[in-house]
């Protein structure tokens, strides 16, 4: 059996730190990742993480492609990945996604996605949203997109940041049925 191979675009909105957790919970499953990158995800990346965070998430990948790299093996249907995870998706990048803009590796990569089939998990960061910011989540989930916002799941009782934004990163993967599920489960306490 073929390792596991999985599409990781992160894009310049707010929530960095989902992508990093993501490539490296897919990294310890020992699944392949194909990486890309909006032009403000660096940025992003070292303003709400580390300077450092940017060569990090590469080194997570086993391959990185250009943003402009519309000629990359993850602009083809052909090549065999279990789906897509954008984390954190912005405003922009959905509108795109939601509207077939294959202006761009990400969004050419996320549209490879809808027309084979796949899962498409967006992790749509943005609040409080706008109507347009709406009808395009509703537009993006008519072509077969999974919009999952990074909420927090409270009910875990979470212990610290890096927890929560573990468990959401945890829940994106889980939708891709890498594995058996990773994320932390609910457990009903019986009443008694």
């Amino acid at each position: 059996m073929s390792t596991p191979r999985v599409v990781l675009g992160v894009s310049g909105a707010s929530g960095a730190a989902l992508g990093l957790s993501v490539a490296r919970q897919l990294s310890d499953m020992k699944v392949e990742i194909d990486l890309v990158t909006s032009a403000a995800a660096e940025r992003t990346l070292a303003e709400e993480c580390e300077p450092v965070a940017f060569s990090t998430l590469q080194a997570l990948a086993t391959r990185c492609h250009a943003i402009d790299d519309i000629g990359a093996s993850i602009a083809s249907g052909s090549v065999p990945v279990l789906g897509m995870i954008v984390a954190p998706c912005s405003m922009r990048s959905l509108a795109a996604i939601a509207h077939g803009l294959d202006d761009n590796l990400l969004t050419r990569a996320a549209s490879v996605q809808l027309k084979e089939r796949r899962r498409l998990i967006l992790l749509a960061r943005e609040a409080p949203l706008t109507l347009a910011h709406l009808r395009n989540m509703t537009a993006a989930t008519e072509l077969g997109s999974i919009i999952l916002p990074p909420a927090p799941a409270f009910y875990l009782r979470p212990q610290s940041v890096s927890a929560i934004i573990d468990q959401i990163a945890a829940r994106a993967i889980d939708m891709l049925n890498v594995s058996r599920p990773v994320a932390q489960q609910w457990i009903a306490k019986d009443k008694t």
